[in-house]
């Protein structure tokens, strides 16, 4: 499996539904020591707060699930949290979400329409991307080669890290694996083969949904 979904980065948001406070946190994390140590985080970042509900997803093909409902009614935190990560196929990562109370009985199902609702606005706070199998490279180009370089990248699907101008345009990009073949004919082709590459690294990496 070369594609999965995760989540960018750390992010939070909240709502407010009949004076109940909900805060909706989530991370990416790789394991569940990980997840764990984010959800006691929130706890004691909210340690007066009613509820610490949570769930992650651990491994690129969900091997481990875990939820709680942290003291809400049985099926109306947990559940609700996972099926929002499950339905927008997201893998290693970790939601909490926080209540406090506010005095008005929400009912299950209101309960569980505003778990799910908190869990969507964290992921979206998150930003859901794309792990690829990704390499970076580092190439080389004679000066009057880069602007007509420059002007074929803008349309490739490439990630520009850094450039370096000295005896030589030297210049570090990470292209999907699927895609990196194909980038590198076309800049061999648009330089004439005036173009070192060196294959600098492998990894997963992030990238934006397409």
């Amino acid at each position: 499996m070369d594609v999965y979904k995760t989540l960018l980065r750390e992010a939070q948001d909240e709502y407010i539904v009949n004076k109940s406070r909900f805060i909706g946190s989530a991370a990416p994390v790789t394991t569940p020591e990980q997840a764990l140590a984010f959800l006691e985080k929130k706890r004691q970042q909210y340690r007066d707060a009613t509820h610490n509900c949570y769930a992650y997803i651990i491994g690129k093909n969900a091997g481990i699930m875990r939820y709680s409902d942290d003291g809400e009614p049985g099926g109306t935190a947990g559940m609700p949290i996972i099926e929002v990560m499950k339905a927008r196929g997201v893998v290693d990562c970790a939601v909490v979400v926080t209540r406090y109370f506010g005095g008005v009985l929400l009912g299950a199902g209101g309960l569980v329409r505003a778990y799910s609702h908190s869990c969507a606005l964290a992921l979206d706070a998150a930003k859901v991307c794309q792990m690829h199998a990704t390499q970076k490279y580092m190439l080389e180009v004679a000066y009057p080669l880069w602007d007509k370089l420059q002007h074929a990248m803008k349309t490739m699907p490439i990630r520009l890290d850094n450039t370096e101008f000295t005896s030589a345009v030297a210049f570090e990009l990470s292209v999907r694996e699927r895609d990196a073949q194909a980038v590198l004919s076309e800049l061999t082709r648009v330089t004439d083969g005036r173009i070192e590459s060196l294959l600098m690294e492998e990894s997963y990496s992030p990238w934006e949904e397409t």
